[in-house]
């Protein structure tokens, strides 16, 4: 008997976020579809280590992108998120404020371009609170007009602002006139949490895109911890879609050959990995730079840090050491630590100090103003690649469509969020279904069963 030509219409290199969502528009357009994960789990970098009945994520970069958008992705309907409490909390001169809560929506004008807003109001006399100078931004009149220009930036279209003259985000803030106050006590430590990028180097797009998520809603993380959601998408699939502990070697436009379970012919192939991997069997595709991060989780049973911030992210204004923000992620999510603990989550960006326990502690203890060197280290987790960098010019729409049969997907082909990744799968699966021609279900053969299936 001849064997069939292929065993399977698409198989998607890497169970990330980008590849499991792939999965689930190829599937429910009934493409047959075999998912790859050299990887023991899915998820790539939206990993959380278990660790005494604490939850830890390994990169633990908020969400911006709201819950009534994720939960329409397939699969991630029972998705829950635990949000932060609104706006952000600064450190400044060794006090704390609040800034950035969400004003109602206006007008439609620029995000970066706030400047104009900005420096452009007249200014005049500044109610200052008894006993106080103004907050981290500014007087009060300075902070008013930044809530203004952040209800501006929630209602201005993307394509408006991808529309606009690219620079590098901090050279951008330089030049649009936006107080030096507010610059530095608000947009440079904010920006610098959401794209990881503590010298903003990144495109001023990507930053104005950054700052309409932020404007339009609430900072979140999922409830049990980052890897719930590559988790719900993974089981939401038909059983079998996803193999772990699978090495894929070379690809082709009709077969995957893995180290340990032979040759997959197939239709298409989709290469969902991250940008590096991509590179490794793809020779010649781009691999951009990368934002390093690196998050330290401590324990105490010590409720000072809790009263203390609430449920907000707390942000250095004043750039006094290597934590670039830090929260008490147990008032966030009490999922994420055993009854009685407090666990506090803290993100160093850039490259970390060589004793960055030590360095972390002794920040963390004038952040939140009580002493840490009782605190217990639960992990320190250093991810090298952890967010692929947007340096001008960036395109966030970059191709990927290789040629018929060939594609990727990844944050490094959008903006480099979890939004943007989303965004890629969709758009590689609409180019798949496309060449495919697929409207009904294309073929019924498994994969081959001595492939590793998901836990």
């Amino acid at each position: 008997m001849l064997e069939p030509a292929y065993q399977v219409d698409v198989v998607v290199v890497g169970a990330g976020v980008a590849g499991l969502a792939a999965a689930h528009r190829l599937t429910s357009a009934g493409v047959t579809t075999a998912v790859l994960e050299a990887a023991p789990e899915v998820g790539g970098r939206m990993s959380t280590e278990k660790v005494d009945g604490f939850r830890l994520d390994r990169v633990g970069r908020p969400l911006t992108t709201p819950g009534t958008e994720l939960r329409t992705v397939p699969g991630l309907e029972p998705l829950a998120l635990k949000q932060f409490a609104p706006g952000v909390l600064l450190h400044r001169d060794g006090r704390r404020h609040r800034a950035g809560a969400p004003a109602p929506v206006g007008g439609a004008r620029g995000a970066l371009h706030v400047a104009r807003a900005l420096a452009s109001a007249p200014r005049g006399p500044v109610a200052v609170l008894p006993g106080r100078a103004g907050t981290a931004v500014g007087g009060a009149w300075d902070q008013a007009r930044l809530n203004a220009a952040l209800a501006r930036i929630a209602a201005t279209p993307v394509d408006r602002l991808l529309a606009r003259p690219e620079q590098a985000a901090a050279d951008a803030l330089a030049a649009r006139g936006i107080p030096a106050r507010t610059v530095d006590g608000f947009l440079r430590p904010l920006l610098a949490a959401l794209l990881c990028d503590p010298e903003l180097s990144t495109s001023s797009r990507g930053a104005d895109l950054a700052l309409r998520a932020f404007a339009g809603g609430r900072l979140s993380v999922p409830e049990g911890g980052a890897d719930v959601l590559p988790e719900l998408l993974a089981r939401a699939l038909p059983t079998g879609t996803v193999r772990t502990g699978v090495r894929v070697t070379s690809v082709s436009t009709t077969s995957v050959t893995t180290a340990e379970h032979g040759v997959l012919r197939c239709r298409a192939v989709l290469l969902a990995t991250d940008a590096r991997a991509a590179a490794e069997l793809l020779p010649g595709l781009r691999v951009p730079d990368f934002h390093p991060v690196t998050v330290v989780h401590h324990t105490t049973d010590d409720p000072g840090p809790a009263l203390s911030t609430g449920t907000s992210l707390l942000l250095d204004a004043d750039r006094g050491g290597p934590v670039a923000h830090t929260a008490v992620l147990s008032n966030v999510d009490p999922s994420r630590a055993p009854a009685g603990r407090t666990l506090i989550s803290s993100t160093v960006l850039g490259t970390p100090p060589d004793d960055v326990d030590a360095a972390v502690r002794a920040h963390l203890s004038r952040l939140y103003g009580t002493p840490t060197n009782r605190w217990e280290t639960l992990a320190v987790h250093h991810t090298p690649d952890a967010v692929p960098s947007m340096r001008p010019a960036y395109d966030p729409h970059r191709p990927v469509r290789l040629l018929a049969g060939l594609y990727v997907c990844g944050d490094h082909r959008d903006t480099t969020t979890l939004q943007g990744a989303l965004h890629s799968a969709t758009r590689a699966t609409t180019a798949i279904l496309t060449d495919l021609g697929a409207t009904t279900s294309m073929h019924l053969a498994d994969p081959p069963a001595s492939m590793p299936r998901a836990a």
